[in-house]
Formats: structure tokens, C-alpha cells, sequence
């Protein structure tokens, strides 16, 4: 599983059949592989006094389940010149407003203590850096979008453009 994400300039097309700008996938860091190895291994433990095979074959399964979910809950966040995903939501590019970028204690703070109630969230503990998206649709109480990225820069520039 890659840790990393890249920006994808690759002439990709979506379901809106526009180029994609930008590319990129939060995938979970190697640690959270390290702990989810680890809550398998319980299975072992649970299983051990029945028989080895079976705590073997328990830790397996837990594994796969959460390798499982980890991936099918990966979101992505796309930027094409007519529109922005981001997880499961999709916005036009029209109503895209100004666009921030935040890293260490600014991060923090954008995710908590300066959070807005009514901000959209796709962000992960184990991405630092957040994107603050500004949201300028008159008919969408939600003032901005809130994602983590891997890559700050990147993605405000691929926001910027156009």
C-alpha cells in the first residue's frame, strides 16, 4: 500500500469527463498498518487456548477485515477544471471561493479551536497539513471545506488555477 500520494497530472478523466488537475489519496501511514497488525494479533491471544492454528487463523481474518475497511474508506480528492472532490462530496470549481493552506500548530488550531460548526470535514489524524476551501455558493450554508493533504502546496496551486 503506498504511504505517499502524488499529484496526478496524468490526463485522467472523471465522471464529468473533465481532465483531472490534481490527484491525490489519503492513504492511512505505515503506523496505522503497525496498530492494525497489532489489534490482529489479539485474535492469537483470543483464540490460543482453543488451538494455535485457530488464534493464527483469527489474527489473519482481523487483519484482512481492517485492511479492508482502511481501504475502502481512503478517500481522494480530485480537481478538475469544472469541479472539486473531495471524499464523497463534489462541489463546481465555480463556487470555490479563496483557498489556505495550514501546517503544524496552524493545522491544529484550523481543526479545532478556529474550527467552524458548519465547516465540512475530510481530514485524517494521520495527515498533519490541512486545506481551508472557501465556499462562495450562496445557496450552501457550509462556509468551507476542511481537508488534509499531503500535499498543501500543491493542491492550493491546483486550486488556484483557472
Amino acid at each position: 500500500m503506498p504511504e505517499s500520494s502524488s499529484p496526478a497530472p496524468v490526463p485522467e478523466t472523471p465522471s464529468t469527463g473533465a481532465p483531472v488537475i490534481y490527484r491525490e489519496k489519503l492513504w492511512p501511514n505505515v503506523w496505522i498498518w503497525i496498530i492494525a497488525a497489532g489489534i490482529s494479533g489479539a485474535g492469537i491471544l483470543m483464540f490460543a487456548p482453543i488451538s494455535m492454528a485457530a488464534g493464527y487463523t483469527a489474527a489473519a481474518v482481523l487483519f484482512a477485515i481492517i485492511a479492508i475497511l482502511l481501504i475502502l474508506s481512503t478517500p481522494a480528492i480530485v480537481v478538475t477544471d469544472t469541479s472539486l472532490t473531495v471524499g464523497r462530496a463534489t462541489i463546481e470549481r465555480r463556487f470555490v471561493g479563496a483557498v489556505e493552506s495550514f501546517e503544524g500548530q496552524d493545522a491544529t488550531a484550523e481543526r479545532g479551536t478556529r474550527l467552524n460548526g458548519l465547516a465540512f470535514l475530510c481530514i485524517r489524524g494521520w495527515i498533519d497539513p490541512v486545506v481551508k476551501i472557501q465556499i462562495t455558493d450562496p445557496s450552501d450554508q457550509t462556509p468551507y471545506w476542511l481537508a488534509s493533504t499531503r500535499h498543501p502546496g500543491k493542491l492550493t496551486a491546483a486550486l488556484s488555477h483557472g
